[in-house]
């Protein structure tokens, strides 16, 4: 009877496949207890996770604020929309008038042949150039292009445009165009905008301007003092540093100015503010004390953190409250920022709202947080540092358990399965057995049956 399969016992009628599930279940109560355990360690290090996650966040974002150019970016404005001006990272505030004499224009020539197609012909392919080359005469430099690549003797309008743009040292671009069924023009233009790009073509069937290449131009000043600036397009780099002009329509006359911009340094102001309340908020997530989901409830770790960017905001910097800069604190616990009050006191004292936030004292690793989001990014890289951050290390350690949980959990099944094996063949054994003395108490009662009947 080893290897029954049947779930009641052919001899005894007990249902031994509920009996060893039953068995089981008490073995394994070490196991479910492991398991237990994994999913509450399994909860702890995502919460961990998910606040370390914003602190790195709050971390950065108080560190942008560390840079310079949080604090001197500019903004460039103009007062004629045909005007575009964009400020660099290095510019700085000044302001520039001036009338826009001329647009950059790019120089091109047409031939002054209709070229006409043979007679039952139309293609340009099968129009003669009526020359195998050309002299293209670019600044004081004469180049000769051969046209006739086949070495045919002619040449076709598609085998000389062809030749032409082949010459890409020159920059030219060479077109045919059809100004009636089977009559064609030869267009030239350079690819080099501006007056340096003017050329005229010496040899070859002659050509007349389309346009002339010029430079953009710009008069300042009307007075004895008045000058021009141009531009061989119509993007004039560097008349104010690092600042760029683009005009699009002659005779316009504009201002562009070039100023702080505090929109950009107010931005990362509530960049931190943001952060801050997204490490807040994660925290009450996982600590709150009324919640079913919170995993981490009453972890002092988190809560410090928490009260300690709390903390920070409440009591300002050297006396002085934070609220004076716009940022404040919510009965709910929660920062705010006020961006108009902020660019108050940006405009009073630019040099004193930043101490407020970045000041630091010392150099180095002696350096001690002061200002505002100096302080924070000191707390939060603390907090979030790769190899030695208290959030990290948390995290790592419930890392460590897990994975010691899982191979205890993993050498619990091997041992279970091995102890249902031992079940099944003692049951398995204990049939076998009463099999043998049904079979012996058959035997014995036919005996018995068989003797003599005596009166």
């Amino acid at each position: 009877m080893a290897g029954m399969s049947t779930s009641v016992g052919l001899i005894s009628g007990m249902d031994t496949a509920n009996l060893i599930s039953q068995l089981m279940q008490v073995e394994a109560n070490p196991q479910t207890l492991l398991k237990n355990k994994l999913v509450t360690n399994t909860g702890d290090g995502n919460g961990y996770r998910a606040v370390n996650l914003r602190f790195d966040s709050l971390n950065s974002a108080a560190a942008a604020l560390a840079t310079d150019a949080a604090w001197t970016a500019t903004k460039a404005t103009s007062s004629n929309p045909s005007v575009t001006a964009t400020a660099g990272s290095s510019a700085l505030a000044g302001s520039l008038t001036f009338t826009v004499a001329n647009l950059a224009t790019t120089h091109s020539v047409r031939s002054n042949t209709v070229f006409a197609a043979p007679a039952g012909k139309t293609a340009a392919a099968d129009t003669d150039f009526g020359s195998t080359s050309i002299d293209v005469k670019i600044g004081a430099t004469t180049t000769t292009i051969a046209l006739d690549t086949d070495a045919s003797g002619s040449t076709s309008l598609t085998e000389a445009a062809a030749a032409i743009n082949g010459k890409t040292g020159l920059g030219l671009t060479a077109s045919v165009v059809q100004v009636s069924e089977g009559k064609y023009r030869m267009q030239l233009t350079t690819n080099t905008s501006g007056a340096a790009g003017v050329f005229s073509v010496t040899s070859g069937p002659a050509f007349a301007d389309l346009t002339t290449g010029v430079d953009a131009k710009l008069s300042i000043g009307s007075g004895t003092g008045a000058y021009e600036v141009t531009s061989p397009t119509n993007t004039f780099s560097g008349l104010l540093p690092d600042t760029t002009l683009t005009v699009s329509k002659a005779g316009e006359t504009a201002t562009v100015g070039v100023a702080r911009d505090a929109d950009a340094t107010a931005s990362k102001v509530q960049a931190l503010v943001d952060a801050a309340n997204n490490a807040l908020q994660v925290i009450t997530d996982y600590t709150a004390k009324d919640s079913t989901t919170a995993t981490l409830q009453g972890d002092s770790t988190l809560r410090n953190l928490a009260g300690r960017i709390l903390d920070m905001v409440s009591s300002g910097v050297n006396g002085k409250s934070a609220s004076s800069i716009g940022i404040a604190l919510t009965k709910e616990g929660k920062l705010t920022f006020d961006k108009s009050a902020f660019g108050t006191a940006m405009a009073a004292d630019p040099a004193a709202t930043r101490e407020f936030l970045t000041k630091t004292t010392g150099s180095g690793t002696t350096a001690q947080p002061v200002g505002l989001s100096a302080q924070i990014q000191a707390l939060a890289k603390s907090a979030s540092d790769a190899s030695t951050g208290t959030l990290t290390l948390l995290v790592k350690s419930t890392e460590s358990t897990a994975k010691d949980l899982q191979e205890r959990i993993a050498s619990w099944d091997l041992r279970l399965a091995l102890r249902k094996e031992n079940l099944t063949r003692q049951f398995t054994a204990m049939e076998t057995a009463l099999g043998t003395l049904q079979n012996q108490s058959t035997w014995l009662a036919g005996q018995l049956s068989a003797l003599p009947k005596w009166s």
